[in-house]
């Protein structure tokens, strides 16, 4: 199974910009920029690639631990998962430093060490974890 994705880039890196077109069409000439990806804090001038491997990663973790949970025997009723990519930009360049993720589940029928275990084995196994291998990837998790 492959997936794709198109970047279109125009201009220099501080005054051009760019869009991105993904394979589904969730993405659509979604526009992205120096000023989105390093300059603006309120992350409110379109993505940036740091953004959208925090949504890969959020997403990925989310599907492999409600596997993890129904096999257990108790389901999720909700997982909200949220990604934070650390985008380090000391020592004169950008480095993705680490992803941590921080999960709020509903689950009914487990236990909070059991909840924790089962978490800790989805961070470890899903694979945009394993594809952030370079970096740390932490997990805070705790039942609704």
């Amino acid at each position: 199974m492959k997936r794709t994705a198109n970047a279109i880039w125009q201009g220099t890196l501080k005054e051009g910009n760019g869009t991105l077109t993904s394979q589904s069409g969730a993405l659509s000439s979604l526009p992205y920029s120096f000023k989105g990806r390093f300059v603006d804090e309120s992350g409110q001038s379109g993505t940036n690639p740091e953004e959208l491997i925090a949504a890969a990663h959020a997403g990925c973790f989310a599907m492999q631990l409600s596997a993890f949970l129904a096999e257990n025997g108790t389901p999720a009723t909700k997982l909200d998962s949220t990604a934070t990519i650390d985008l380090d930009m000391s020592g004169g360049g950008a480095t993705i430093k680490s992803s941590t993720i921080e999960l709020i589940g509903t689950v009914p029928g487990i236990d909070e060490a059991k909840f924790k275990e089962l978490a800790d084995k989805a961070k470890a196994g899903c694979p945009v974890s394993r594809a952030l291998g370079a970096i740390e990837v932490s997990l805070n998790a705790r039942l609704a």
